[in-house]
């Protein structure tokens, strides 16, 4: 790995506004970000990225590498959480591992933000789809889970119908926003689109960096609790995102050549929902422990990712 990279990204604003939140609950600081503001952040940075991400498509011939990007982002969605629920179901329960195999098959969108930002530092680029690539990718991965749980689980007398959790999984408010966002960005014209470039760009790293000094206050007020379950859970919350990224680094070269597309390919394989997933969950895997999954993905997945993981990513892309 490229020290010089790993240093640069530590360095980053944005991630250091993280680990404030985290000291500031260490030390018991009140420092917090109202929930209202909170929710509203998010929804911009999914709005964001989305518009983004839809101008960028709307000037992209659809080609074979746009049709094999979204085929293969949902492979990947399929085939993450069948492995891992097979390696969890004996140590965690069929519920729980259902609940945790569709979080890290899924994907977490502010992780995917937190990447494209480390690739406009870098002056490294990326093509638009990679958003509807992203959006595409958080239901299978919640589908599976489900089917998993209800294969497995003998127990299991939930009378939640699949098909309200198939519902539920696509009109979530952050896969809703993100699509809705590149469909409008995708039919806005230039002009248009530069009216709203304030808005859109310029504030954005802004944002990101309030988010995530709120989620770092989120993810030291889980961590303590979360350790109570055991060292499984904490190791397969590091050692499993680092291998599919690092393993899709690799393979996605055999979708695209662009640098910033494979980047974001190994940080979709390594990243973890604990947004749209829980939610889901909530309905399909009530008996499944929210404790154990959301703070796996959030507290341990996450801060791993954005700090060690893109900088390793990268560099796995660029010595191949």
């Amino acid at each position: 790995m490229d020290l010089h990279l790993l240093l640069d990204n530590l360095t980053n604003p944005a991630l250091l506004f993280f680990f404030l939140g985290i000291v500031a609950v260490r030390l018991k600081s009140d420092l917090e970000i109202p929930p209202n503001s909170s929710k509203f952040i998010s929804l911009y940075l999914l709005f964001s990225i989305g518009f983004k991400g839809g101008q960028e498509l709307s000037h992209s011939d659809l080609n074979m590498e746009i049709l094999w990007s979204l085929l293969f982002g949902i492979l990947l969605a399929l085939t993450v959480p069948l492995y891992s629920f097979f390696i969890l179901k004996k140590r965690v329960g069929v519920q729980n591992a259902g609940a945790i195999a569709a979080a890290y098959g899924s994907v977490s969108a502010v992780t995917f933000v937190t990447a494209i930002s480390f690739l406009e530092i870098h002056n490294i680029e990326f093509n638009g789809h990679m958003v509807a690539v992203m959006a595409l990718m958080e239901a299978p991965s919640i589908i599976i889970g489900v089917l998993l749980i209800s294969l497995f689980d003998k127990e299991n007398k939930s009378k939640t119908s699949f098909g309200s959790v198939l519902k539920h999984s696509v009109t979530n408010g952050s896969v809703l926003l993100i699509i809705g966002s590149l469909i409008i960005g995708f039919v806005a014209s230039d002009a248009q689109a530069e009216g709203i470039e304030p808005f859109t760009t310029d504030i954005f790293k802004g944002f990101l960096a309030v988010f995530l000094l709120d989620m770092g206050i989120v993810s030291g007020k889980k961590l303590s609790s979360f350790m109570k379950n055991g060292w499984f859970s904490f190791l397969f919350a590091i050692i499993v995102p680092l291998i599919n990224g690092s393993l899709v680094a690799m393979l996605s070269k055999l979708v695209t050549d662009n640098t910033g597309n494979q980047f974001l390919f190994a940080i979709l394989a390594a990243s973890a929902s604990y947004i749209a997933v829980p939610a889901a969950m909530k309905l399909a895997a009530p008996k499944a422990n929210p404790s154990l999954y959301i703070p796996m993905a959030l507290a341990i997945t996450f801060p791993l990712n954005i700090t060690l993981g893109m900088p390793l990513y990268i560099s796995i892309i660029m010595a191949f």
